[in-house]
């Protein structure tokens, strides 16, 4: 069974930093895709970063690249998205995702996704 949680969404100023986590259980840890992204009131969903256990290849969007930061702690099935020098466009639900698509399509229908986590960035 595939079981999402995330957390560590908030308001923040532009420019400044959050750091979103993602508990997941240990098949879909091992197994899948997992990634994150998100969708904001009236706008199309956005893959943000994506990766497969034991690829060092990592999907980010471009709207993204430079400034955030997928990374994973296997000892704790926890998936990280570190982001910095945020912007007021960043601001969304923020969403938890793991399974067989990836990459730009890691947000699709098809995959699991968690309950989110809002991020809301003010100018």
């Amino acid at each position: 069974q595939v079981q999402l949680q995330e957390s560590g969404g908030g308001s923040v100023q532009a420019g400044g930093s959050l750091r979103l986590s993602c508990v997941a259980s240990q098949f879909a840890w091992t197994t899948y895709c997992m990634g994150w992204f998100r969708q904001a009131p009236g706008k199309e969903r956005e893959a943000v970063a994506a990766n497969f256990p034991g690829h060092s290849g990592i999907y980010y969007a471009d709207s993204v690249k430079g400034r955030f930061t997928l990374s994973r702690d296997n000892t704790m099935n926890t998936l990280y998205l570190q982001m910095d020098s945020l912007k007021p466009e960043d601001t969304s639900m923020y969403y938890c995702a793991a399974g067989p698509l990836c990459g730009s399509s890691v947000g699709n229908v098809g995959n699991y996704w968690g309950q989110g986590t809002q991020v809301t960035v003010s100018s």
